[in-house]
């Protein structure tokens, strides 16, 4: 199979544009980060979209969208010269605004004036955007904090990575684990140990590390490499080894 060049080596940095910025400190509690990405492509380029548990509120051509947690990866055609603003919010922390279980909107995307109203900024930027979300704050939930603050702990500690291990250590049951999940992250606890554990190795591949791909199984807490393997090409779509040639 052919693979297009433009997605190895780092070659998507001649393409697009990427930038990050942090959010203000009264709305911290709920925006992890706003990111632009921007694109010029004379020819259709099939984008892989990897996804983390965050719901994302984007701007794009006048339209505003909500997009649920995705499962998996997805495939999305970059075509021309255009871009995108996003908010991402902090994984728990969409649910206080949705008013609903975060999990009625996994693997969706919605009209954000379904849940936000009809007044969506026209050219958002930064400033533009924090004005519209500090108009629509909503009253501050304990629980969506206790979400965030598990999620955070799971990434600060690669060791974690059974469920029960984490209820354990949190001093609550796997089932109630799940259920504070489905609520307001929108996706089960065991898929968020697993994408974390697996950008670990993403990011060794990125720094040009020469892995031992039984080894490394090992060290994320799998059973051997062909487990890694498949969880691998489950979230990413690809086998290891070949998303290592995208680095």
């Amino acid at each position: 199979m052919t693979r297009d060049a433009r997605g190895l080596g780092g070659a998507w940095t001649k393409y697009q544009r990427h930038a990050f910025h942090a959010p203000s400190p009264d709305l911290a509690r709920y925006v992890e980060r706003y990111w632009v990405v921007s694109w010029d492509y004379r020819e259709p380029y099939r984008q892989l979209v990897v996804p983390y548990p965050n719901v994302h509120l984007t701007f794009q051509n006048g339209s505003a969208t909500v997009n649920g947690v995705s499962s998996g990866h997805r495939i999305k055609v970059l075509e021309g010269r255009s871009g995108v603003f996003g908010v991402a919010f902090r994984p728990g922390c969409f649910r206080p605004f949705l008013g609903a279980s975060v999990s009625t909107i996994t693997d969706r995307s919605i009209d954000a004036r379904e849940i936000f109203g009809p007044e969506v900024p026209d050219a958002p930027d930064v400033a533009a955007v924090e004005r519209f979300l500090r108009a629509r704050l909503p009253q501050p939930d304990p629980k969506a904090d206790e979400a965030a603050e598990i999620v955070a702990k799971i990434v600060a500690e690669p060791e974690i990575s059974r469920v029960d291990v984490l209820a354990g250590e949190l001093g609550t049951s796997v089932r109630q684990l799940q259920r504070l999940f489905a609520e307001y992250v929108g996706i089960g606890p065991k898929w968020v140990i697993r994408r974390y554990r697996l950008r670990e190795a993403t990011e060794r591949m990125a720094k040009g590390a020469e892995l031992n791909w039984a080894s490394l199984a090992v060290e994320l807490g799998y059973a051997d490499q062909a487990h890694f393997a498949r969880d691998f090409k489950d979230m990413f779509g690809e086998p290891p080894t070949w998303y290592a040639e995208r680095c």
